[in-house]
């Protein structure tokens, strides 16, 4: 799975989403209810971190998988509402499924030759 652009991005995409609720669900309680102000710094630097590779992976999905500007915009929105990225990961599975969506560059590039030849 991590061997793919479409299988690395889901992939952070899934730790991107735990880490948020992490970060809403459990840490932010520590710091407000129970005065541990460490709960957020932690979390939050990790949900930081994995944030930033979710926005790059999503950019090199947009130019290896030839996504569409729409596409990449819902990715982005996608990242800054709680569960966002699962509900996105799940409309990528289905798209895949349909066939409307390559999950490979190789895919891709192959369909854009049968298309110009």
């Amino acid at each position: 799975m991590l061997k793919t652009v479409l299988g690395r991005f889901m992939v952070i995409g899934v730790l991107e989403g735990i880490s948020f609720l992490l970060l809403l669900l459990v840490a932010m309680p520590l710091k407000y209810a129970a005065g541990w102000d460490q709960a957020v710094t932690i979390v939050g630097g990790v949900h930081g971190a994995l944030f930033v590779l979710y926005i790059l992976a999503a950019l090199q999905a947009f130019m290896e998988l030839r996504w569409g500007m729409k596409k990449l915009l819902l990715a982005f929105v996608a990242a800054v509402l709680p569960a966002g990225t699962f509900v996105f990961e799940a409309h990528l599975k289905k798209e895949i499924q349909a066939g409307r969506m390559y999950g490979t560059v190789e895919e891709a590039d192959r369909s854009r030759t049968r298309q110009a030849g």
